[in-house]
């Protein structure tokens, strides 16, 4: 069984940041969908968040009350190196989303691009979505995306899941109400094509 905190951190120490096959120069469907359903004030947490820019694009845009969560501190210590003193108006958190504590009812807006999918055991998709479910508020919004029907079967060496949009939000199931979804081809450094399905829900 693959130690899944050892093998990110292999990730993230043997690649530079804008070399994972996952990198986006800016995280412009993310922020879309976030400006779309919160305020400035809102609470954000982005998992699996380690070395992406969205926390960038995030601050850029005003939010101050931003959470990144990632299984690979070195990762995290990507973007804070990054981002340099803003980094502190940011709350890390290293952890395993399937076994993180996390605050009851704290966050306005979940966002996961990229984590879902790796996520091939049924039991751990279940602890994922308690913890959406005990972490978000009601009226809160979900924003995950994953691999598409027409995605890569591996990435990074692990086994995926592929889901087209209804599949997708069946996941999470009744508590979450799906407000509307996307398709992106999204273009690797490496020049090949990957399709991300993105479900956009309320936490009813």
């Amino acid at each position: 069984m693959v130690d899944r905190r050892q093998h990110w951190e292999t990730v993230y120490h043997s690649k530079a940041a804008d070399d994972v096959s996952w990198f986006q120069p800016h995280a412009a469907p993310s922020l879309r969908l976030i400006e779309g359903c919160a305020d400035r004030d809102a609470h954000i947490i982005d998992v699996g968040g380690g070395a992406s820019v969205l926390v960038d694009d995030l601050l850029d845009a005003g939010y101050r009350n931003l959470a990144v969560l990632d299984l690979a501190e070195s990762a995290l210590a990507a973007s804070r190196a990054r981002l340099d003193a803003r980094a502190q108006s940011v709350q890390w958190i290293a952890a395993d989303i399937t076994r993180a504590e996390l605050p009851a009812a704290r966050y306005d807006v979940w966002h996961d691009r990229a984590v879902f999918h790796f996520l091939t055991d049924p039991a751990d998709r279940a602890r994922y979505v308690a913890q959406v479910l005990k972490s978000v508020k009601p009226g809160g919004h979900v924003i995950i995306a994953a691999f598409g029907p027409g995605g890569p079967l591996q990435c990074s060496g692990l086994d995926v899941m592929r889901y087209a949009p209804d599949a997708l939000h069946a996941e999470f199931g009744a508590p979450f109400r799906l407000l509307r979804h996307q398709t992106e081809t999204h273009h690797t450094p490496s020049g090949q094509e990957q399709e991300f399905v993105y479900c956009y829900c309320v936490r009813v």
